[in-house]
This record gives C-alpha cells, sequence and structure tokens, in this order.
C-alpha cells in the first residue's frame, strides 16, 4: 500500500520559512518523479514545484514560488522536501505531495498516482 505523509506544515509569519517532509512508503521511491501542490480556501489546487526522478537533476516551479522555494529529495530516505523562504501571506494554504511515474516532471495534477493528505501551512501578516 503506497503512503505519502507529509509534515513540517505550521503557522509563521510574513517573511518567515518552513521546510515541509513528504515521508513515502510502499513504492519504490526513486522511480517517481514528485511534486508539491497547494490549495487555498476557495480557490483550485496548483502546483507549486516538481522533481524528476532518480537523482532529481531537474527540477520545475510556479511563478509565484521561484527563486523562494526550494523542491530536493533524498531517495536513501524516500523522504521529499519543500524548502519554504520568505513566505508571504498568499502562500497560505495546505500542501500536497504526490507521485508520477514518469521521469521528468510535470505541473499538471492530473498524471499523479499517488497523493498524500496534505499539511497546513500559515503565513501571518
Amino acid at each position: 500500500q503506497v503512503q505519502l505523509v507529509e509534515s513540517g506544515g505550521g503557522l509563521v509569519q510574513t517573511g518567515g520559512a518552513l521546510r515541509l517532509s513528504c515521508a513515502a512508503s510502499g513504492l519504490t521511491f526513486s522511480v517517481y518523479s514528485l511534486g508539491w501542490f497547494r490549495q487555498a480556501p476557495g480557490k483550485e489546487r496548483e502546483f507549486v514545484a516538481a522533481i524528476s526522478s532518480g537523482t532529481g537533476s531537474r527540477t520545475t516551479y510556479s511563478d509565484s514560488v521561484k527563486g523562494r522555494f526550494t523542491i530536493s529529495r533524498d531517495n536513501a530516505n524516500d523522504t521529499l522536501y519543500l524548502q519554504m523562504n520568505s513566505l508571504k501571506p498568499q502562500d497560505t494554504a495546505i500542501y500536497f505531495c504526490a507521485a508520477d511515474l514518469t521521469h521528468f516532471p510535470t505541473t499538471r495534477a492530473l498524471p499523479y498516482d499517488y497523493w498524500g493528505q496534505g499539511t497546513q501551512v500559515t503565513v501571518s501578516s
């Protein structure tokens, strides 16, 4: 049974930082490209960042987080990370990790095969 479990969310002030983790089990972690998405209240789920399978040599980010967020992966520990710096109130959302059995990361939610339950990030002004 595949499980993706996010952690690391919380309440932080504007300009602060958080590091999200996504622990995976039940799948061959290294062969999956991985992504982070978020969903704010009353809004659709949106793409945040993604990383290719294997060494994670290819990454892609949404324009809204580029330069502030960094996605990375640790295949030895089956864990995905999202380092979030310079946080803004508009970053407030539930953050989800997802796994896609392809090499190249995609920004679209539909291709992802597995999803976590999400972790709440709240940025106060």
